[in-house]
């Protein structure tokens, strides 16, 4: 079976900043199938749930009471990847325009909520990793080789 990593809080896991999640049952679906790997890369680099929001500003992570957050963030992003790697995930779902996870958006780093491209933290780490990455709204892309 094939081992998908994804974002623990698409598969409805309360990890999200604000406490939340982000389930999507089309994602959900997907266990019918596949070997879901869920994960939070902001728990695992030690942040807390919920915890104040966080965006990237230039090459660091800065939460809303600009606190740097940068290193809980690459500490995240590299117990995900020891995660994909000891799963043999090739692929990832990651939720886009999170300052781990954002795949084509980010936020700009000035809580105005305005975004621009750009990609997480995590997802720079697992493409550099050679781990292919889609976006939560990408699925039927990654749909669409996993079966040919």
């Amino acid at each position: 079976m094939i081992n998908i990593l994804v974002s623990a809080c698409l598969l409805g896991e309360n990890c999200k900043w604000n406490g939340r999640n982000n389930a999507r049952e089309h994602i959900i679906k997907l266990k019918e199938k596949y070997n879901l790997v869920p994960f939070c890369a902001e728990v695992l680099g030690g942040l807390p749930t919920p915890r104040i929001p966080s965006e990237i500003r230039g090459n660091k992570v800065f939460n809303q009471v600009e606190l740097d957050v940068t290193k809980q963030f690459v500490r995240g992003a590299q117990r995900t990847l020891e995660i994909a790697l000891n799963n043999h995930c090739k692929y990832a779902i990651l939720k886009d325009h999170s300052p781990s996870c954002g795949v084509n958006k980010v936020y700009d780093g000035t809580f105005s909520r305005t975004l621009i491209e750009g990609q997480g933290i995590t997802t720079k780490l697992l493409k550099k990793n050679k781990i292919i990455v889609f976006a939560d709204d990408e699925i039927e892309k990654l749909l669409e080789i996993l079966e040919d």
